[in-house]
Formats: structure tokens, C-alpha cells, sequence
């Protein structure tokens, strides 16, 4: 077991709070780590830290700040054994997960190490003459970075690095249930070389943490991802101080399912939707809309496949699925499972915990799949957040259509056709800042904006060269040079 601390000012501190146990979702009598509560007073401290470091930082120049991220990016391949098994010991998805997730941190810090000489304004003609007019780009100041704990390391990176790269010092914050990921990242990032306070870490609740970071005077900008309650609660309070915030919240993804789709590749998609990552991302497949004409088919290939999916630890190379994350996590899914009969949908696949032998000392559910759902049902409604998917049957593709979009969220959607009339029309009509086309609703990559509509995000896309607009204010410059001789303003 290790013990954590808050990473302030360029020193790993103690905590006068509390202490948090770090669990293995598979096996909870291993103690992974302990963590701190930390109090107000230590997240002020943070910012107080990254308030006196920015001034140093913003004028460090942009490439000399790429390349303390190109540095980090080799720690991080030197070192992305030990942080996958750390991913799969606390989060509980697999290790071939977890594998992934590093290497799309470290795809997300080569991008942004490479952006710091492309920071670029442009020049625009001016309406008078003798006058030259130009944007630059310029951080906003210390931002609060307030992460998950189903992408413990993909995400966080892919906020500190377009903030740092960007010339922002940085308060993270990551969930009480992954501190041991957070310890690793930072760790990396200060044997990096990168200057005491640019880059401060401290754990700890959203209330005594987290509304801290959002209130205190000296964060200009906030970029969350979590839970639609928290975000706009988080949201409004950034709006009162006026200041920058970034909120990606809830998902409840389609995957559509058209009469000409190729059905082995919708079916191992579906399973690689709803059941990879046990189904906790805010990507995850909640929803097969499938037209009547091959729903059965679908259906009975589906169950086969979900059928031989492994569930256990997630570092047995042969688990296809690991555990909740923990155990509030495994009775919220349990909850929804039981909503989902009341409500008269019926469970084809699953529907229970699993607790034989290996899977008795964790959070496990088996994969669920519920039939005749009808799309006004909380299960066809509300995030789950967990292995279950639920099967709409629809008459038609316009029908399919709506039923996709008729949910409060709007991050991914997936459209299975050969048809590319049909495509295009539900590229064009699909609510969801991601499309997939004859591919899953889960994924994206280092270089390509990431974000939703409606209830799942407000606030400027993460990722890609977009993400650089959060964490900078534009500026425009107007440069008069007749020597004092200027005829007049235009306006």
C-alpha cells in the first residue's frame, strides 16, 4: 500500500485532513493506496502555488514548453506498465484496457507537445490604410482541472497539456476513487523538469476541494468532466465569478441499426459499445435502435456473443469485462436493472450480480441486455453507467431516427447502413457532437475534437487543435503607422 500526498508548489505535502482507503474494484482486501481528504485551506494553497508560478511560466516560451511535454511523453512510454496495472488495481478495467488508455495519453501529449509552435494568431487587412492588424493567442491564467474516475489518465492528460502547453498553470483535482494514477501522472510530469507550482495536485471531496478550486480568486478557468448534477452546479458558480468553464457530463449513445446493415460487424461493435470498459464512459452504447425486419437476428447473435465474454480480474489476460468501480457504483447498476423490470422491459442476458468464487470479493454484474424497451423508459432515458444495454425495436428509419435523438444528451451516436443516402441523412440529422459511421460510439483520437451537445457539454470541444481555445484568450492587435499622420477612424 502507498500513501499519497498533495503535490503543492513543487513539494509533496502532507494533509491535515482525513485519509481515504484506495480499493481494488475485483478484490476489495487489497488496499491499493491511501489517499488524502484534503481541506479548503490546502486546495487555496494550490492555487496560491499556481497563482505565483504563471507569471514565470507565460513567459517561458511556447517551445521550450513542448519540449518539457515531449519529455513527459518518454517518462510516460518508460513507464506505461506501471501505470496500466495501477489503471486496472484501482479502476478494474482490463489490463489490454488500460494499455490503451496510456497509449492515448501519451498520443495526446506528443499532439500538444508538437502544437506549442503552432500557437499561431493571424493577420487580418484593415479597412484604413497605413494600419496592420494581427490576433495572438495568450493563456488565461491558473485553470482548475476536475477529472473522473473512469478515464483516470486519459483524461486529466488531455486537459493539463493543451493548459500548460498553452502557457496556464494547473490545480488538478481527480476523483477520490483513482488517486494512485493521479500520483503517477504528476510524478511524471515533476521528474520532467517541468518548475515548482506550474503543475499542482491535491485530492480530497468536491465540497471542501473542488468548490474551493471553482471559487478562489486567483482560477480564471475550469474544465470538468462527470456528472450533469455537478457540472451545472460547477458551471453556474464559474458563470457568477465570470470566469472561462468547460463541462463534459452524461452520455446515453445509440448505436442505429438500419435493415441493410452488415450484422456480424454491428453485433461486435455493439458488444465493444456496451460492455467494454464495463460500460463506465460517458461513450459507452446504451441504447440498439434496430428496424423490426432484423431485430431477431440481431438479437439471437447478440446473446450468443455476449454469451462468451469473460468477466473477472482485470489482470487475467482472458476477462473481457472487469468490475463497477465500486460498490455505490455496482448498486446504482443493480438499481436500473430492477427499474428496467418494473418498468416491463425483459432481461435476455444477465440482469445480476455475480459473486462465485473469483468474482466474490468484487463489484461484478453480468452483462445485461433488456428486450422490448420502449424509448420512454428511465432505462432508454437515464445513464447507467454500467454493462447494459438496452434493444429499442423500431418500424423504420425515421423512426430510428428519433428514437436516437430523443434523449437529453448528445455526445456519440453510431449509424450501421450500407446505404449512403441513409448515411448522410443521419449524419446530417443525428444529435451528437461524435458520428460514427459502421463503427462503435466509443473511441477517438489524440488530434480530433472530443464533446457533446445538448446536456452532455457546454463550453468550447477538448482535444485537437480546438482545445487550445479554451485555455487561451484571443487578442487582437491594431498597429497604426503613419508616424501621427492618420487621416481619421472609419469609425
Amino acid at each position: 500500500m502507498r500513501t499519497l500526498k498533495n503535490f503543492i508548489g513543487g513539494e509533496w505535502r502532507e494533509s491535515a485532513g482525513g485519509k481515504v482507503q484506495d480499493l481494488n474494484p475485483a478484490d476489495t482486501s487489497e488496499v491499493i493506496a491511501e489517499a488524502p481528504s484534503s481541506t479548503s485551506k490546502e486546495a487555496a494553497e494550490a492555487c496560491e502555488a499556481a497563482a505565483k508560478a504563471f507569471e514565470g511560466w507565460r513567459n517561458t516560451p511556447a517551445p521550450v514548453r513542448g519540449q518539457i511535454l515531449y519529455k513527459v511523453q518518454r517518462r510516460m512510454e518508460e513507464r506505461r506498465q506501471e501505470l496500466a496495472e495501477a489503471l486496472t488495481r484501482e479502476e478494474g478495467k482490463t489490463i489490454a484496457e488500460s494499455r490503451g488508455e496510456v497509449q492515448r495519453a501519451i498520443n495526446v501529449i506528443e499532439f500538444f507537445a508538437g502544437e506549442a509552435r503552432r500557437i499561431t494568431g493571424e493577420t487580418i487587412p484593415s479597412e484604413l490604410p497605413h494600419n496592420f492588424c494581427y490576433t495572438v493567442k495568450q493563456p488565461v491564467g491558473p485553470v482548475g482541472i476536475i477529472t473522473p474516475w473512469n478515464f483516470p489518465v486519459a483524461i486529466p492528460v488531455w486537459k493539463m497539456a493543451p493548459a500548460l502547453v498553452s502557457g496556464n498553470t494547473v490545480v488538478f483535482k481527480p476523483a477520490t476513487l483513482t488517486p494512485l494514477t493521479a500520483a503517477l501522472i504528476v510524478e511524471m510530469f515533476d521528474e520532467c523538469g517541468l518548475p515548482p507550482g506550474v503543475l499542482n495536485l491535491v485530492y480530497g471531496g468536491g465540497r471542501e476541494v473542488g468548490d474551493t478550486i471553482v471559487r478562489h480568486p486567483a482560477i480564471q478557468a475550469v474544465s470538468f468532466t462527470g456528472s450533469n448534477d455537478v457540472g451545472v452546479g460547477l458551471y453556474g458558480a464559474a458563470a457568477a465569478r465570470g470566469i472561462k468553464c468547460q463541462c463534459e457530463m452524461g452520455g446515453k449513445n445509440p448505436i442505429v441499426i438500419l435493415g441493410d446493415a452488415d450484422l456480424a460487424l454491428a453485433v461486435e461493435s455493439t458488444i465493444q459499445g456496451a460492455f467494454g470498459s464495463t460500460g463506465q464512459r460517458c461513450t459507452a452504447t446504451s441504447r440498439a435502435v434496430v428496424v423490426d425486419s432484423i431485430a431477431d437476428e440481431f438479437l439471437d447473435r447478440l446473446q450468443a456473443r455476449t454469451s462468451s465474454l469473460v468477466v473477472g480480474n482485470g489482470m487475467d489476460p482472458a476477462t473481457s469485462l472487469g468490475p463497477s468501480v465500486d460498490e455505490r457504483q455496482l448498486e446504482t447498476v443493480l438499481s436500473y436493472i430492477s427499474v428496467g423490470r418494473n418498468e416491463g422491459a425483459r432481461v435476455v442476458a444477465g440482469g445480476a450480480r455475480m459473486k462465485d468464487g473469483r468474482h466474490e470479493r468484487g463489484f461484478f454484474v453480468a452483462p445485461t441486455i433488456f428486450d422490448g424497451v420502449d424509448p420512454s423508459m428511465r432505462i432508454a432515458q437515464e445513464e447507467i453507467f454500467g454493462p447494459v444495454l438496452s434493444l429499442i425495436r423500431v418500424k423504420d428509419a425515421e423512426t430510428a431516427l428519433a428514437t436516437a435523438n430523443g434523449v437529453r444528451f448528445g455526445l456519440s451516436a453510431s449509424i450501421y447502413t450500407s446505404d449512403v443516402a441513409s448515411m448522410f441523412r443521419f449524419v446530417d440529422r443525428l444529435e451528437a457532437g461524435i458520428v460514427h459511421v459502421n463503427s462503435p460510439t466509443v473511441g477517438g483520437e489524440a488530434h480530433i475534437p472530443f464533446g457533446g451537445m445538448k446536456a452532455t457539454g457546454v463550453g468550447l470541444r477538448e482535444m485537437g487543435r480546438v482545445a487550445i481555445d479554451f485555455y487561451t484568450e484571443l487578442k487582437v492587435v491594431y498597429v497604426d503607422y503613419t508616424g501621427g499622420k492618420r487621416a481619421g477612424n472609419l469609425y
